[in-house]
């Protein structure tokens, strides 16, 4: 698995590939929670899924707890970019387990190629072209 988190001016940009394990996952939470130290006490999140494997159970409960972190950190709006459906429904279930469903939008990258402009839109500028 790869992760890369870097703040940004609208808050935080989250990239994921491949597959993750516990370990990773529990490792990522971990620098997750230094970065939103820096983000401030609001900001946005844009998350980069496009390239991810579906997770498995165990690595669910951590992404679960990581979404109540973010959202209690200061999280305002996010949007997870995705490249496939089953992973759309995974992480909307996520995110009404977590708390953050209504902070949070989803766009496929097949039916919508200019996905980080739409994401960003939503994020920075709580422009909601995306349907849900």
């Amino acid at each position: 698995m790869m992760y890369k988190i870097e703040n940004t001016a609208y808050g935080l940009k989250l990239t994921f590939s491949g597959v993750i394990k516990k370990e990773e996952m529990v490792q990522w939470a971990g620098e997750l929670r230094i970065a939103c130290g820096r983000a401030g006490s609001s900001f946005g999140v844009l998350i980069d899924m496009r390239d991810i494997k579906p997770l498995a159970p165990d690595v669910q409960e951590e992404m679960v707890k990581a979404q109540a972190f973010i959202k209690a950190a200061g999280l305002k709006r996010s949007c997870v970019i995705l490249g496939s459906k089953i992973l759309a429904m995974q992480f909307e279930r996520l995110a009404k387990e977590s708390g953050v469903f209504s902070y949070e939008r989803y766009v496929d990258v097949g039916s919508n190629p200019d996905s980080e402009t739409v994401a960003l839109d939503w994020v920075v500028k709580g422009a909601d072209a995306i349907r849900r």
